[in-house]
């Protein structure tokens, strides 16, 4: 690993997350824990702190917050991560570290009637989109950060990128909702347009892909599907940018 140049705790945990390419909500939930963690100490250096600390941290999650197993192996890699690959700390006791045991449950499943009657209580691109991610089992997240270049109606198909694990996946475009996405992209169009109109900078790129192709991110192939009609800032840098639309599901 590289020497870090940041100063404060929580931003060379930061830096360290970005030199691994890890996405920006792993990013803020690593951040969340670890600085949850430092808080739960009375601002201790993490540095000066051990397993000992680190148990009592979990267990205080597991016993008086009653978190569930998987919040709890959440912070536990938060940890982890910030120890092995911040400070470079791997001692015995990160191993002897229990790991919370994950009961199993049976799924709760809609029923096809209970699925359309949810459907009918949405409006307008609200029921689109819910209808996209029930039509190709798409996440909500995968589905708010689609791009226009991503839905290609003649082949019906959508290209779903950097789903869980970092990987791309085609997924078959249901016909009936072909009209809809259509209609969707021509108001998305509008607002796009809109930006094009003030001089807005467009959308946020991955990766270096905004320096290798500096007016993609302005071009109408990577506007969102679902873009909110207010702008935001990019949570990696201090551009304005069009970002994927918080639908109230």
């Amino acid at each position: 690993m590289p020497p870090l140049k940041s100063v404060k705790v929580l931003d060379q945990l930061r830096e360290r997350i970005g030199y691994l390419h890890y996405s920006i909500r792993t990013e803020e939930v690593y951040v969340h824990w670890v600085r949850a963690f430092i808080r739960f100490h009375g601002l201790r250096h993490p540095a000066t702190m051990g397993g000992v600390e680190v148990e009592a941290f979990l267990s205080w999650l597991a016993n008086k917050r009653s978190v569930a197993a998987s919040t709890h192996k959440q912070a536990l890699s938060a940890l982890l991560f910030f120890y092995r690959k911040v400070l470079g700390t791997d001692l015995p006791w990160m191993t002897e570290i229990g790991m919370p045991r994950t009961k199993r449950r049976l799924p709760v499943v809609l029923s096809p009637d209970e699925v359309a009657r949810i459907l009918c209580l949405l409006d307008s691109e609200h029921r689109l989109f819910a209808q996209l991610l029930y039509g190709t089992g798409m996440r909500i997240n995968e589905g708010l950060q689609l791009r226009v270049k991503d839905i290609d109606f003649g082949c019906g198909t959508i290209i779903v990128r950097e789903g869980k694990g970092g990987k791309d996946r085609a997924v078959m475009l249901p016909q009936r909702l072909a009209p809809g996405l259509r209609d969707q992209l021509a108001r998305a169009r509008v607002l796009w347009q809109a930006d094009q109109a003030a001089g807005r900078g467009g959308v946020s790129m991955p990766d270096a892909l905004e320096r290798k192709y500096p007016r993609a991110g302005a071009s109408w192939t990577w506007f969102w599907v679902f873009p909110q009609d207010t702008h935001s800032t990019d949570p990696r840098s201090v551009k304005r940018s069009k970002v994927e639309t918080s639908v109230p599901l």
